[in-house]
C-alpha cells in the first residue's frame, strides 16, 4: 500500500474562543498503487484535512498516518521526496513566467540540471504549455494555471500524487484535459507503483476512480468502488418529462413528495431518486408525463448514502414590476485592455424573472462582461441598460437595483456572520430599522442564525455561499448577478442554492449567472456561450443540445454541446 490511515482523528482549535472543531474522527483507509482513489463528501467533511495529513503538512491529533512506509508524525521528511501535492489554490508565483515557476520548483526539489532538462520539456509538452513558457503565471487562464500547478506537482515524479479539487473553477474542456493528463501519467507510472488521491466536488470524476472514499462530518461513510454506490439504486431512479416552462414548479412539488429522496434537472426532464421501497409519485400531479426508469449514476449513490432530504427553498416575496421590456439589454458591448479586446461586440437581453446563464472557457470574457453590467468596469464601447438605467450615464442608479455575488465571495473573513451582514446592509444604504429587519430575515431564511457569531473565514464553503447570497439580497434587488457562485461547493449545497435561485426567479428577480458546472446550467431558462470575447450562441439548454445532435452524438449532454460549439468557433 502507498498509504494507510488508522483511527485518524484531527481537531482544530476554535476561533475567537469557540469550541474546538473535530474535523476527522476515527477515519481508517488505505491508498493502493496503480489507481486513482477519489475523496468526496459535503463541505466541511474533512477532505482537505485528510490530504494535508497525507502530505505531512499537519500532524494528527490521534491515530496513525503512514505514507510510503514512513510514519508521518515522526518521519515525514523521509516520505516527502515521493509525494506530490497540489492544494486547492496552488502556490504559483504569479509575477514569474511559466518557465520560471517550473525552474523554481525544480530548485526546491534540488533537482540536478540533467534531470530538469529532461523533465521540464516533457511536462510542458504533456500539459500543452510549451508555447506559453514566457507568459507570466498571473496572466494565464484558470485552466492553464491548473495545468501549470499539475506540472509543478509532477516535477519530482512522485509515487503518491495528492490532488485537492484540481478541476474547480475550470471550464469543461479543460477539466477533461486535466483528467486525461492525470490518467495518462498514472498509466506511465503504474509500473513504478504510482497512485493518485483526487478530492473532487465533481461526482462524474469520482465515478471514474478505482475506489471512492466518502467522508461526512469527519467520519468515513463509505469506502468502495463506484459500482457499489449504484447497486442499491436499481429500480429507484426515474426520468420525468416535464414541459420546460413548468419545470421549476414541478421540481418543487417533487422535492416535497414523501417518496422522493432527490430531484435534479437532467436534460429535458426531471431526474427523481426514490426512497427505498417507495412508489413513484403521481406524474400527473407533478405536471409531467412519461415517467421512465433510468440507470442510476454515482451522484444518486452519493445522495443515497448521505440520506439528506431534498432542498426546498422558502417562497420569495414578489418583486414589483418595472415595465414590460427586457430588464437587461446589452448591445455591441466592448471592453479593451490596451491592445487586447476582452469582450468583442456582445449583444443579448434578459427578461424579468428569467435565469440567463453565461458560459464559456476560462478567459473568454464572462467575468469582464459581468463587471461591466454591475457598473464595476466601464465599457470601451457599445451600450448596456440594467433595470432601465444606462450604465454609462447612471451607474449609481443601476447598481442600487442590483445584487452581486462575486466569483470569490466578497466576505470579510475576520468579521462574524452578523458583522458581515451589518456591513453590507450599511453599504446598501439601509436605515437602522431596515437593517435590523433585513438582517433578522436573512439569518432566518438562509439558516445562518446558529453561526451568527462565527467568523466568516472559519465557515465551510457551503455556509460561506449562503452568507454571500444573503448579503447580496439584503436590499431586495430586482436583478441578481452571480459570478460562478458554486465553484468548489459540494453537490448538496449546489442543490440547495439552485432551489433558492428558482424561488427568486419565480418571484420576479432577473438572474444572470456564470458557471462551469454544465449540470446546473440546465436550470437556466436560456444560455449564452462566449468564446474569445464573442457571443457565439444563444439558446435554451435543449436548443444547445439540439445544435450538436447527430449520428455521431445522438444523445448529447450539455457538456458535449459546450465543447463542440466552443471547438467550432473561430
Amino acid at each position: 500500500m502507498l498509504a494507510e490511515v488508522a483511527g485518524l482523528r484531527h481537531v482544530f482549535p476554535g476561533a475567537r474562543g469557540l469550541a474546538p472543531v473535530v474535523v476527522l474522527d476515527g477515519v481508517s483507509a488505505t491508498i493502493a498503487p496503480g489507481m486513482i482513489t477519489g475523496v468526496v463528501g459535503p463541505d466541511g467533511a474533512g477532505k482537505t484535512t485528510l490530504l494535508r495529513l497525507l502530505a505531512g503538512l499537519l500532524r494528527p491529533t490521534a491515530g496513525r498516518v503512514t505514507v510510503l512506509g514512513h510514519d508521518m508524525a515522526t518521519d515525514a521528511q523521509a516520505a516527502h521526496g515521493g509525494i506530490g501535492y497540489m492544494p486547492q489554490r496552488f502556490g504559483l508565483y504569479e509575477d514569474l513566467s511559466v518557465a520560471e515557476n517550473l525552474s523554481l520548483f525544480s530548485d526546491l526539489h534540488a533537482m540536478p540540471a540533467a534531470v530538469r532538462a529532461d523533465r521540464i520539456p516533457r511536462l510542458l509538452g504533456f500539459t500543452g504549455l510549451a508555447p506559453f513558457t514566457a507568459r507570466l503565471a498571473g496572466q494565464l487562464s484558470g485552466g492553464m494555471k491548473q495545468k501549470l500547478g499539475l506540472a509543478c506537482a509532477l516535477l519530482a515524479r512522485p509515487r503518491l500524487l495528492l490532488l485537492d479539487e484540481p478541476s474547480v473553477g475550470v471550464d469543461p474542456a479543460s477539466r477533461r484535459e486535466l483528467w486525461a493528463m492525470v490518467a495518462a501519467m498514472l498509466a506511465e507510472g503504474r509500473a513504478e507503483g504510482m497512485g493518485v488521491v483526487w478530492a473532487t466536488a465533481y461526482l462524474d470524476e469520482a465515478e471514474r476512480c478505482g475506489r471512492v472514499l466518502l467522508l461526512h462530518e469527519g467520519r468515513m461513510l463509505a469506502d468502495a468502488p463506484p459500482g457499489d454506490f449504484l447497486a442499491p439504486l436499481r429500480g429507484r431512479v426515474f426520468s420525468l418529462a416535464v414541459p420546460e416552462a413548468g419545470r421549476r414548479a414541478a421540481g418543487r412539488l417533487a422535492a416535497a413528495a414523501a417518496s422522493v429522496l432527490d430531484v435534479a434537472v437532467a436534460g429535458d426532464a426531471l431526474r427523481l431518486v426514490l426512497r427505498p421501497g417507495a412508489a413513484p409519485p403521481d406524474q400527473a400531479a407533478l405536471g409531467g408525463s412519461a415517467l421512465v426508469p433510468v440507470a442510476p449514476r454515482f451522484e444518486d449513490g452519493f445522495i443515497d448514502r448521505l440520506a439528506v432530504a431534498p432542498a426546498v427553498a422558502p417562497a420569495e416575496p414578489a418583486r414589483p414590476r418595472h415595465g414590460d421590456g427586457p430588464v437587461i439589454e446589452v448591445h455591441d458591448l466592448v471592453r479593451r485592455f490596451g491592445a487586447f479586446t476582452a469582450v468583442d461586440r456582445v449583444s443579448f437581453s434578459v427578461a424579468r424573472g428569467e435565469i440567463f446563464g453565461l458560459l464559456g472557457p476560462n478567459g473568454a470574457g464572462k467575468s469582464t462582461t459581468f463587471r461591466m453590467l454591475c457598473g464595476l468596469l466601464r465599457p470601451s464601447g457599445g451600450s448596456a441598460r440594467v433595470a432601465g438605467q444606462d450604465l454609462l450615464r447612471a451607474p449609481a442608479q443601476a447598481r442600487a437595483r442590483i445584487g452581486y455575488m462575486a466569483q470569490r465571495f466578497s466576505l470579510y473573513g475576520e468579521l462574524t456572520v452578523a458583522e458581515n451582514l451589518h456591513f453590507f446592509a450599511r453599504v446598501y444604504g439601509l436605515d437602522r430599522h431596515a437593517q435590523a429587519a433585513a438582517i433578522a430575515d436573512a439569518l432566518a431564511r438562509f439558516d445562518l442564525d446558529a453561526v451568527r457569531g462565527s467568523v466568516a473565514a472559519a465557515l465551510p464553503l457551503g455556509v460561506k455561499q449562503r452568507l454571500a447570497l444573503a448579503a447580496a439580497l439584503l436590499h431586495r434587488p430586482d436583478i441578481l448577478f452571480l459570478d460562478e457562485p458554486t465553484s468548489g461547493v459540494d453537490p448538496l449545497a449546489r442543490r440547495a442554492f439552485w432551489a433558492r435561485i428558482g424561488a427568486l426567479a419565480e418571484a420576479g428577480v432577473t438572474i444572470l449567472v456564470t458557471s462551469h458546472f454544465m449540470d446546473e446550467a440546465e436550470y437556466c431558462d436560456r444560455l449564452g456561450i462566449i468564446s474569445a470575447g464573442k457571443l457565439i450562441a444563444t439558446d435554451t439548454p435543449a436548443g444547445m443540445r439540439a445544435r450538436v445532435r447527430g449520428p455521431d452524438l445522438p444523445a448529447p449532454t450539455l457538456e458535449d454541446a459546450f465543447i463542440r460549439l466552443v471547438g467550432a468557433s473561430p
